[in-house]
């Protein structure tokens, strides 16, 4: 819903570069998932992932110095002193998933450690977001209209503040190679996102330095004059405490933006951008069922649990418009359908149209999801294909509290519709003592599968037909 801002901190600093460097070796981490047809008829495909690419070191490209392009949250100014230079004289390397980044992947599973400590680094490492990919150059894209999504989840160490995201959103499936993008996808470059991110090093084959301006509660990021607006379907927003699923509309392409033009968490208008910052977002605890979602609650998250999400259409094709996104969990051997809201005139356990259009007007929010375009435009979206992210970010700039807070925003009243969104005080989640106090907090992603509705998880025929008229009351799987 709010920024899944790039937060890395390493000792070469984190940064988004074009040209290709060779000290490091780039050498992409396997990891399956499956094609579904039916339940139990599943095919695995051999994928890899890929760390976005403003993790990364970037350094002068052309002495051989190493020296490097941008250094805690400032550019070189030698070797960046304008846009096209900087892209042209700076070269993005590889990395060490493990050691340095704490990405780890095996099998069908990928851990995300939120502080990692390099044996070369004199600073930690802080969260990461990395790219299914499907082969070693290519993002993997989903066309998700009419199929369902499904995955494993372990978020039982995030606590408030974090935030464990599976997402997908429109980028180029090439990292937007070019000839000024020397690097893409397999450099992890070409992001962009509902908030129009201008935390972003290089945009579509240019460096962001003009303008570049240094943050003041960050050591290590800053914003720029550009963004990159694209749609968003956050599959997943999640810590222990509170989880969102949420469709943001928008350009079904990377769109560059210019300043406050774009909109999202970066600008001083938060809705002048092309895209829908906010989204339709269903929240357990914000729609009322305050013990559906968290430790030893219905859905329980101090144990592995199964998330499933439905893309369903007008007409039931691949071809029909979105008009409801559906959701289910898995956890011991039980479907669990969604929580009903309990919200006046925002009821259901599902997003759909009607549900965005009651929920802004029952928690007197800014309707943005229907003037940026809606479910109609999600589906344009979706049609041409999205690329998974998977990632563990803090919150700069709101500490998570959206997600996870007793209230937000902190004055306002939690018993007011639409405040409060889960257990965390208002106090909670600061970077500056979670990246000290959480070291050890991570998130597993695993057993991913992708096809037809109904077809990857487990359940009888009979009752995948009554969990619509049982929501909420969970069902033992077959």
């Amino acid at each position: 819903m709010y920024s899944k801002i790039a937060l890395a901190s390493v000792l070469f600093a984190a940064a988004k570069g074009q040209q290709v460097g060779t000290n490091t070796a780039e050498v992409h981490p396997s990891m399956t998932w499956e094609t579904c047809t039916a339940p139990g008829a599943c095919t695995t495909n051999n994928g890899k992932v890929v760390l976005d690419s403003n993790w990364r070191w970037v350094h002068d490209a052309k002495s051989g110095s190493y020296t490097n392009c941008y250094t805690g949250n400032t550019w070189d100014a030698t070797l960046c002193p304008d846009d096209a230079t900087c892209a042209t004289n700076c070269a993005l390397d590889g990395a060490d998933y493990t050691g340095t980044y704490g990405a780890t992947a095996t099998g069908n599973s990928l851990k995300l450690d939120f502080i990692t400590q390099g044996a070369s680094s004199t600073t930690p490492n802080v969260g990461s977001r990395l790219y299914l990919m499907s082969d070693d150059k290519t993002y993997e894209t989903f066309k998700v209209l009419n199929q369902e999504f499904t995955f494993d989840v372990d978020v039982s160490q995030l606590p408030c503040g974090l935030n464990g995201a599976l997402y997908m959103v429109n980028m180029a499936a090439d990292g937007g190679l070019s000839s000024t993008n020397k690097a893409g996808a397999a450099y992890g470059t070409g992001y962009c996102d509902a908030q129009c991110p201008r935390d972003l090093k290089f945009i579509e084959g240019s460096a962001n330095v003009d303008g570049w301006t240094p943050s003041s509660t960050s050591v290590n990021s800053g914003v720029g004059t550009k963004g990159a607006c694209c749609a968003e379907m956050d599959i997943w927003e999640a810590n222990s405490i509170s989880t969102a699923y949420t469709p943001h509309p928008g350009p079904s392409s990377i769109d560059v933006c210019t300043s406050d033009q774009c909109g999202g968490t970066y600008s001083s208008d938060r809705y002048a951008g092309t895209t829908d910052p906010d989204g339709c977002d269903f929240n357990s605890y914000r729609q009322g069922d305050k013990t559906f979602y968290g430790p030893g609650e219905t859905v329980d998250t101090s144990k592995v649990f199964t998330v499933v999400t439905q893309f369903l259409t007008d007409d039931g094709t691949a071809t029909g418009t979105l008009n409801e996104i559906k959701r289910f969990y898995v956890q011991d051997g039980t479907v669990i359908p969604n929580s009903e809201s309990t919200v006046a005139g925002a009821g259901g356990n599902s997003v759909n149209v009607d549900f965005c259009k009651n929920q802004k007007i029952a928690f007197n929010d800014t309707d943005d999801f229907n003037a940026k375009g809606g479910f109609a435009k999600m589906s344009t979206a979706m049609a041409e294909g999205m690329v998974l992210v998977m990632s563990l970010w803090d919150d700069y700039y709101a500490q998570m509290l959206w997600l996870d807070s007793e209230a937000y925003p902190v004055a306002s009243d939690p018993a007011t519709p639409g405040i409060a969104r889960g257990t965390c005080a208002t106090t909670s989640g600061s970077p500056a003592t979670i990246e000290t106090s959480e070291k050890s907090a991570y998130v597993t992603y695993s057993n991913i599968k992708f096809g037809a509705i109904n077809s990857t998880f487990a359940a009888t025929p009979a009752k995948r037909s009554m969990l619509g008229a049982t929501a909420g009351r969970p069902q033992r799987a077959a």
